[in-house]
């Protein structure tokens, strides 16, 4: 598909994303958005979840609008309460309170803040734009995948968690088997058989993945906060003019390390390995590289950038291989998916076919809700910040009602909040042992479509495995997978063959 093409079809997009509606509820959607990245505990894909029942009323474009725009708006917030508080809104700004919160201390927040707003958009800009000329192109290869190559690209996906996620390798790969069972719940979706339903009616319909977001992100986080007991004590910030102009002047001096957080971020979104190894990734990365290395926890320009430019772009390139190939690249792009599938919508190539209209307006909203984001912040971002002057007790209390409501809605079943429950349990143990939750949501999500491609693969190959490494685009990806999978065990032998030399 050439330029002109993608060209003509964004102007298409556009012109559905600017419809008055839609712009309405486009912005509705970032602030809320920003308050969940604002609030620690909620989170983005919490958010997006809990809202999920009042998207089904909206038409397709203008509920998932909605929800992405939430998304865009959680990017951006997450690092107010990061540099103001010293609390990272989102498991993505944990990175920036490094460097953001001491410069805030030195009396200098609304700089930090505007150097935060600045490379975001910088992240974004990148990202969309990969997304806007690459989606058409992959999805036009996506077309040619069978049940191999589907199968070879989510093995790719989750070796990303393993090499790529700076987490334990062993407790990632438990995560995601973890995952995997969670899946299997339910009926067989080949045979039709009932599997580890312990003979009760209750799970044979298995694990909703929404009410399972809701308890693995909200509760676990906010019984997380309760034991560590929450004391809010922030710094006033003024984002005047002054800021506005020194900050700028920040970005353009450091605009390699932006490009290189922009760069990592958009990589890991794709992979995907998701923001929050993308700000740490990037914050090693500009740590370095960097002239100034001594001033790197004590309040660098750099060192908010850095992460700051690669969360907004792993955030936003997280959108391309959901819609293209059917894999979301986070988990909060793993709850959109399911806003689509609601509305009927299978994400993947087949999407850019029957439905351009929808690709084109949800790819325009990206731009849009980027650009209208930033000046919100950038504006009302002391307002934003008030809200966790809201006292605690009265704070988390209503955001756990929010939850339950959220999760009650899905399917209108009470036994939706107590596995919502356990599920916030789960995620409280997995948070304490150090286990990542984000891959075993991922395997929640993807169990399913994961074992239909590998059984419809190797029913193919008359049970050859080898059917997964077939030529010319199964072999290569399965490769990468493998490489990625055991690059952990390669890097520590490489390590032991060098000190030996």
């Amino acid at each position: 598909m050439s330029f002109f093409a993608d060209f003509n079809n964004l102007l298409m997009g556009l012109g559905v994303a600017f419809q008055p509606y839609n712009l309405l509820i486009a912005c509705i959607g970032l602030i809320l958005g920003i308050i969940v990245g604002v609030l620690p505990g909620l989170g983005g894909a919490n958010g997006v979840a809990i809202l999920i029942p009042v998207v089904v009323v909206m038409p397709a474009t203008t509920g998932v609008i909605l929800l992405s725009s939430i998304y865009w708006g959680a990017l951006y917030g997450g690092s107010i309460t990061s540099i103001l508080f010293n609390i990272p809104g989102e498991p993505w700004s944990v990175a920036v309170t490094f460097d953001g919160y001491p410069m805030a201390k030195s009396g200098k927040a609304g700089k930090a803040l505007v150097l935060s707003f600045i490379s975001h958009g910088i992240g974004a800009i990148v990202g969309v734009f990969i997304l806007t000329f690459l989606a058409p192109i992959i999805a036009s290869i996506a077309l040619r995948f069978g049940p191999a190559e589907i199968f070879s690209v989510m093995m790719l996906t989750f070796s990303a968690f393993v090499g790529l996620g700076g987490k334990s390798p062993v407790k990632t790969v438990a995560a995601i088997l973890f995952g995997f069972a969670l899946a299997a719940v339910g009926m067989d979706i080949v045979s039709g058989s009932l599997r580890i339903t312990f003979e009760t009616t209750f799970l044979m319909g298995g694990f909703n993945f929404i009410v399972a977001v809701i308890g693995l992100f909200g509760l676990g986080e906010i019984f997380l906060t309760v034991e560590e007991g929450l004391k809010v004590e922030g710094l006033v910030a003024r984002v005047g003019m002054k800021d506005v102009i020194e900050g700028v002047k920040e970005v353009g001096r450091y605009i390699k390390t932006a490009l290189m957080g922009a760069v990592i971020g958009c990589w890991m979104g794709v992979t995907p390995g998701g923001a929050t190894p993308a700000s740490f990734m990037s914050y090693g990365f500009a740590k370095e590289s960097a002239k100034n290395k001594d001033e790197f926890g004590k309040g660098a320009s750099n060192g908010i950038i850095a992460p700051e430019s690669a969360a907004h772009g792993a955030g936003t390139s997280a959108t391309l291989p959901m819609i293209t190939l059917g894999i979301p690249g986070s988990p909060t792009m793993a709850v959109i998916m399911g806003g689509l599938m609601i509305f009927g919508l299978t994400p993947g190539p087949m999407l850019f076919k029957e439905h351009a209209d929808f690709v084109w307006g949800l790819i325009a909203s990206c731009w849009v809700g980027n650009i209208i984001g930033f000046f919100l912040v950038l504006i009302f971002a002391p307002l934003f910040a008030a809200v966790l002057k809201v006292r605690f007790a009265i704070l988390m209390p209503a955001i756990i009602y929010v939850c339950a409501i959220g999760a009650y809605a899905v399917n209108n079943r009470m036994i939706d909040v107590w596995y919502m429950m356990i599920f916030g349990v789960l995620g409280y143990l997995f948070k304490k042992l150090d286990y990542p939750i984000a891959p075993m949501v991922l395997a929640l999500v993807l169990g399913n479509m994961a074992e239909q491609a590998m059984r419809q693969a190797l029913i193919m190959g008359q049970g050859n495995p080898l059917i997964f490494f077939r030529p010319p685009i199964a072999l290569p990806i399965m490769i990468v997978a493998l490489t990625i999978f055991f690059w952990p065990v390669i890097s520590e032998w490489k390590k032991k063959l060098l000190s030996k030399k």
